[in-house]
């Protein structure tokens, strides 16, 4: 059996298997490639919010980063919690010296609001991380963060996206999920624009969507697909998993990420 394309996740770990390397690994899963991880933090996280977190050494991500790709080969890699400068040029450096494409989720913050990045490490973000994406995708937050760009309507969508790709990125998916009215994402390259618009669903259990939704794009450029296929059939997914979203523990839920596997059990 020859195996299927191979996606590494470099991302902090959620104990409540909501978000972070769990939610990526789920969705490679779900999608049919083989999913790999480098843990760059550990967190202490249930439904109600992030009660610690604790990064680990430089040396060990990139030793683990190492061990995955000079031995078994990645067709994408994607990146999410990177809590300090060190670990961001760390992480930067590695994937522009790897002949895949790179999605990186600029996380900043978590679904509860707590902080899962330093202010210091932002500059990092900018001049090291996104120059080396393929796409990136920030949501508002992470725009207005990144960029001062804060956006409150569709039309400044475009504005946003303009102020990202100056950082250097390939392609910036931003993402308008936190606007009233539809769900609409912007997808641009500078050149052609692609508007990705589905409805709202009437659901708080949404724990884990960026990770989910970058992982998801990884996955199906690591089969091959166009950046804007692949962000396409991302949206579909994630759509779909945050439909079937349910509650767990006292707070905010996790997305579905076995939803297109027919498991039926809710």
């Amino acid at each position: 059996m020859s195996a299927p394309p191979r996606v590494l996740t470099v991302a902090g770990s959620d104990s409540g298997g909501g978000a972070g390397i769990q939610a990526d690994l789920k969705t490679m899963l779900a999608l049919g490639v083989h999913g790999m991880s480098v843990v760059t933090a550990v967190t202490a996280q249930n439904s109600l919010g992030v009660q610690g977190a604790w990064e680990l050494p430089a040396e060990a991500v990139v030793a683990q980063y190492r061990a995955v790709v000079d031995d078994i080969g990645v067709q994408a890699v994607k990146t999410g919690m990177l809590a300090s400068a060190e670990l961001v040029e760390a992480v930067a450096e590695l994937i522009r010296g790897t002949d895949a494409p790179a999605v990186v989720d600029p996380v900043g913050v978590s679904k509860h609001g707590d902080p899962l990045l330093a202010a210091s490490a932002l500059d990092s973000v900018r001049t090291k991380l996104l120059p080396a994406a393929t796409v990136a995708t920030p949501n508002l937050d992470e725009v207005a963060q990144l960029t001062g760009v804060r956006v409150e309507s569709e039309e400044q969508l475009r504005e946003a996206a303009a102020a990202v790709l100056a950082y250097g990125p390939r392609w910036v998916l931003v993402k308008g999920g936190h606007l009233p009215g539809d769900a609409v994402d912007l997808l641009t390259d500078g050149a052609e624009e692609h508007w990705l618009r589905s409805p709202r669903y009437d659901n708080r259990h949404t724990h884990g969507t960026g990770c989910t939704l970058a992982s998801a794009i990884a996955s199906q450029l690591a089969k091959g697909q166009t950046v804007p296929e692949a962000v396409a059939a991302a949206k579909e997914y994630v759509s779909g998993a945050i439909a079937a979203g349910f509650a767990l523990g006292g707070g905010i839920g996790p997305v579905d990420h076995g939803w297109a596997l027919g498991r039926g059990s809710h």
